[in-house]
């Protein structure tokens, strides 16, 4: 009886044993991912950047006159001014209207239809006249001083969306041609060698930033205003070297 009993206890250990190694195997086989199974894994989005503020309220200007599209700063000058382009009006309408769409000898800062609006040409001229009162780009002929010229660097353009900043590498008289129909900037070759001529400019009023990159990549902007003599124009060009997004 003793030798049954013992015999009845191995078995029913080993029977015990047995179905808890059956279980975990087909555990394993069956609950486990196949070759071809696709494990999911959770998505992740990464934290987006806040973008700062846009100092303009292009909403409201642009309620105002749709014409107007960037506006322009220039630290130590008296440039602070919103900047426009005729849609449905003449070609040069801003030279003589105000951002109202009013007469006004002073005109606006504006640029042609040559340019688009976003500043991605590779070059962008910005028209302004020579006020005897100091305002529109009568303060550009500040950069004629080399002492001034070293000290401030930089312009500003706002557009909805972005703050592009240029560093001024050139300042200097030119002559009255105009640089979109003069020059093919579009093509490349054409265009490095314009900026050769910008970084070299054949004037005895000029201030020069020769440790300023610009290449045929470039994109730069052209300020242009009056000086007495009508045979020629004062030019202040940048270099765009950053494009900052915002709201």
């Amino acid at each position: 009886m003793k030798r049954r009993k013992a015999m009845f206890i191995i078995g029913a250990i080993l029977l015990v044993v047995g179905v808890i190694g059956l279980a975990v195997y087909f555990g394993l086989t069956f609950s486990g991912p196949k070759p071809n199974d696709t494990v999911s894994t959770p998505s992740y989005t990464a934290p987006q950047p806040e973008l700062p503020d846009n100092p303009i309220d292009f909403t409201a200007l642009k309620a105002k006159n749709p014409d107007i599209y960037a506006w322009i700063k220039i630290p130590g000058t008296e440039v602070d001014y919103a900047v426009l382009q005729a849609d449905d009006e003449p070609e040069d309408f801003y030279l003589n209207h105000n951002i109202d769409g009013k007469y006004e000898f002073a005109g606006s800062i504006y640029t042609q239809k040559l340019n688009s609006k976003n500043f991605t040409d590779p070059n962008t001229i910005l028209y302004g006249h020579n006020m005897n009162n100091g305002s529109m780009f009568a303060s550009l002929h500040k950069f004629r001083k080399k002492e001034f010229f070293d000290n401030n660097k930089y312009i500003y353009i706002y557009t909805p969306g972005h703050i592009l900043t240029y560093e001024i590498y050139s300042a200097y008289r030119f002559d009255n041609r105009h640089i979109l129909y003069a020059f093919n900037l579009n093509d490349k070759d054409v265009f490095s060698e314009y900026i050769e001529m910008t970084k070299n400019p054949k004037s005895t009023i000029v201030n020069v930033r020769k440790e300023t990159q610009v290449t045929a990549d470039s994109r730069i902007i052209t300020l242009s205003t009056c000086i007495t003599n009508d045979n020629y124009r004062y030019l202040v060009q940048g270099v765009l070297i950053d494009d900052q997004r915002t709201k």
